[in-house]
């Protein structure tokens, strides 16, 4: 359990109110519109699904993913044990396991180089959610404490609900900070990720098999090295 979650049942209740009172409208010209528009939600509707993000499911993938690693290392090693045979055969041979060595573990291309990128990206994906989340702990250690809470609490009062019922009502004015001030720091975390998607993406794509040079062909006359003839050497 970290900071969120200590303070997510608190922090919901109000979320909720400030929504119901949102819900009606805010001021003109608040600084919550343009924040709305962008998440194209209500704040508490964005809390509540901001806490499903977990930090620990993606470490896990990370470790997963590299543990594959191993298997392409054995691979690779079974790839460069030499051989003892010589002729056309033995030389395609080699060119075919050099391309596929490549096309293994060389580069960041590589498919060795695709996971660890994968890997890195899901490590860097739980860092974000780890620090993500405590931004927003912080942000509502703020509203839950402030005075716009109250303002808030008591305009979805059943006593109050009632009156409280302008756009530029004390209770919507408070609800609109509120609602800004989260939904303000959800917005940065959001752009945290999509900067990493962006700042990945290339490390992520696929990685292409890519033969070497033109195909071999023996030359049946026996110029090419080794000729016809394939010579097993113990």
């Amino acid at each position: 359990m970290d900071a969120l979650d200590r303070l997510a049942e608190p922090g919901v209740e109000l979320l909720h109110r400030v929504d119901t009172l949102l819900a009606a409208g805010a001021p003109e010209g608040h600084r919550v519109w343009p924040l709305l528009r962008r998440m194209q939600v209500l704040p508490g509707e964005a809390l509540r699904s901001f806490l499903d993000l977990r930090a620990a499911p993606l470490a896990t993938a990370g470790h997963a993913v590299r543990r594959h690693v191993h298997g392409y290392d054995h691979a690779c090693a079974a790839l460069t044990d030499p051989i003892l045979w010589s002729g056309s055969a033995a030389l395609a041979y080699s060119q075919s396991r050099a391309t596929l060595l490549r096309h293994l573990d060389e580069g960041p291309e590589s498919l060795v180089g695709r996971l660890e990128a994968t890997a890195g990206y899901a490590d860097a994906l739980a860092d974000w959610v780890e620090g993500s989340r405590l931004a927003v702990a912080r942000a509502l250690a703020e509203v839950i404490g402030s005075a716009e809470a109250v303002a808030v609490v008591a305009a979805t009062s059943v006593s109050r609900a009632s009156t409280d019922a302008g756009p530029s009502s004390p209770g919507r004015i408070a609800a609109a900070e509120v609602g800004a001030r989260v939904l303000a720091v959800l917005c940065v975390a959001y752009d945290g990720a999509e900067n990493l998607l962006r700042q990945w993406s290339p490390s992520l794509a696929e990685s292409p098999w890519r033969p070497a040079g033109a195909r071999f062909r023996p030359d049946p006359g026996g110029g090419t090295p080794g000729g016809r003839t394939t010579r097993v050497g113990w």
